[in-house]
């Protein structure tokens, strides 16, 4: 319960506690942003009524003491899934409510190290680590004066706060989809094998085809992260394996590689061969031919939790450590199911 000690001023985290919503979400309402709905901002402001809290308490509760800012440490600005994430937390930062400084470390160990200080010095409240890839990465250690949330790539230490897709259960939606549609012969091509994310959609996907009785037709083909081996992979599989009917692609890329060769090879998508990508990158899925269905990692939504998780841990509520999958989503386009 939020506390009564009347020599404690009430806090944004008491105001959200009392009304059942999150930090963010309890900013968001006190301060008048557009993008919350009605009734949570009367239960907000009801809250903060109902525990003397105003606005202007806000900034002298979650910032007192502290700078308002925080740091997003990032490995790589240009990859297309660290750009979402950053979206989704600024966009639960809230515009002009916490100033953001952003790093770019470019993969490299010790520019991250130089990064780390620079925003230590500059005392920001918290820091957001956004990964390229869900491999584990190192920690930032246990040692930091601010609380620290890893997104897309988890810490390998289980004393982190990290959040991560859940691939495993991204593997089993797309055949699950797949089987739905009424495939049966199904066949997988992916990227990397030495991705976590490549072998957690491959067990996810290996799990729901023995669930149902199946397994994969052809060993499942690992190379690039290439609609070049898409083509490729497609054409070795459509020529050893002609009763194929369904292909589960690791990434939207490879799965519109597999469009083309399909065409090549005079098979009707979806009529007789169902296609699946992963990602759903949208000028990628939306554009192919047919639009590619595609699981999505609502990596925004993933941005926008770790926002939060680090506003909590700002506000002093202790965050459960270790690793927190969350879900996916199935996109239905065109390569599984025909518009009519």
């Amino acid at each position: 319960m939020p506390s009564t000690d009347p020599a404690r001023a009430a806090t944004l985290s008491d105001v959200a506690q009392r009304a059942g919503v999150s930090i963010a979400t309890a900013s968001k309402a006190l301060n008048g942003r557009g993008d919350v709905a009605a009734g949570t901002r009367r239960r907000v402001m009801a809250a903060a009524e109902e525990l003397t809290f105003t606005p202007n308490a806000m900034a002298r509760g979650l910032l007192a003491g502290r700078t308002g800012t925080v740091g997003l440490l990032t490995s790589d600005l240009e990859g297309r899934f660290v750009l979402p994430i950053l979206m989704g937390a600024e966009d639960a930062f809230g515009a002009g409510q916490v100033n953001v400084f952003l790093c770019d470390a470019r993969g490299d160990a010790i520019r991250e190290q130089h990064h780390l200080r620079a925003l230590l010095s500059r005392r920001v409240d918290g820091i957001i680590v956004v990964g390229r890839q869900t491999d584990p990465r190192p920690s930032l250690g246990q040692e930091l004066p601010v609380p620290v949330v890893y997104a897309y790539s988890p810490s390998d230490d289980p004393r982190d706060m990290s959040l991560t897709p859940d691939n495993h259960a991204g593997g089993r939606l797309a055949i699950e989809h797949l089987l739905s549609c009424g495939r049966t012969r199904i066949a997988h091509i992916s990227g990397d094998p030495t991705y976590a994310a490549a072998q957690d959609r491959l067990a996810g996907a290996r799990a729901a085809l023995a669930d149902a009785g199946l397994q994969f037709v052809g060993e499942p083909l690992f190379a690039a992260w290439t609609e070049h081996w898409g083509r490729d992979a497609a054409a070795m599989l459509l020529e050893r394996h002609p009763d194929i009917d369904a292909i589960f692609c690791g990434s939207d890329q490879i799965a519109r590689g597999v469009l083309d060769t399909a065409r090549d090879f005079g098979r009707d998508v979806p009529g007789d061969l169902a296609v699946i990508g992963y990602d759903n990158w949208e000028i990628v899925a939306a554009n192919a031919r047919p639009p590619l269905t595609s699981v999505d990692a609502n990596l925004q939504q993933l941005g926008r939790q770790a926002a939060q998780r680090l506003f909590e841990a700002i506000d002093g509520v202790a965050a459960e450590p270790g690793t927190r999958q969350l879900p996916v989503r199935l996109v239905i386009r065109g390569s599984t199911i025909a518009h009519r």
